[in-house]
C-alpha cells in the first residue's frame, strides 16, 4: 500500500513539472530578463516586498515550510524553500514569473492543487521581478551560474 502512495504522489509531481513546464512553453519565450541580481537597488526594493509578501509562508531566511517535500492533507504542497536547497533555481525566470504572478493553480490546473496564490492583483510586473531579483542574489554563485544556463543567459 505505501508504495502505491508513494508512486501515485511520484506521479502527480510528475504530472505538475510537466504541466506547469507546458503552460511556461505555451505562456512566454523562457527569457528571464526581467531578474536584475545585480542592481542594488532593485534587490532591496524586491527584499522589502519579499519580507512583506512571501516571508509569512517562505520564510524571512527563504528556507519554506517543514516538510515542504511531504504532501498536506488539504492538498498541494507546503512553500518550498526558496535558498539553494529548494528547487526555485531549477526554474526559468519566466516560468517563476507566471507562478507568482497567475498562482500555481492557474498554472497546473485541474491536474492538481497548489496553494500558491496569484499576485498579479497584488504586485506590479516590476515588483514581482524585483522579489525574483532578491531569491536570486542571495544564490551561491555556482547556483546562479546554473540557473543562468537554464534561462538561455
Amino acid at each position: 500500500m505505501r508504495s502505491r502512495h508513494i508512486m501515485f504522489l511520484a506521479g502527480l509531481a510528475g504530472a505538475v513539472i510537466v504541466a506547469a513546464g507546458g503552460f511556461w512553453l505555451l505562456s512566454s519565450d523562457g527569457n528571464a530578463s526581467g531578474m536584475r541580481p545585480d542592481d542594488g537597488e532593485f534587490v532591496a526594493l524586491g527584499e522589502t516586498i519579499y519580507a512583506e509578501q512571501c516571508a509569512s509562508c517562505h520564510g524571512r531566511d527563504r528556507k519554506g515550510e517543514t516538510n515542504w517535500r511531504e504532501p498536506l492533507a488539504t492538498g498541494g504542497m507546503p512553500a518550498p524553500p526558496h535558498d539553494e536547497s529548494g528547487h526555485t533555481w531549477h526554474h526559468p525566470g519566466q516560468l517563476l514569473f507566471d507562478y507568482t504572478k497567475h498562482g500555481g493553480q492557474a498554472l497546473i490546473g485541474d491536474r492538481g492543487k497548489s496553494n500558491m496564490p496569484p499576485f498579479g492583483d497584488v504586485l506590479s510586473d516590476d515588483e514581482i521581478w524585483a522579489v525574483l531579483s532578491y531569491i536570486k542574489s542571495t544564490w551561491p554563485t555556482e547556483i546562479r551560474t546554473m540557473h543562468d544556463q537554464r534561462n538561455g543567459s
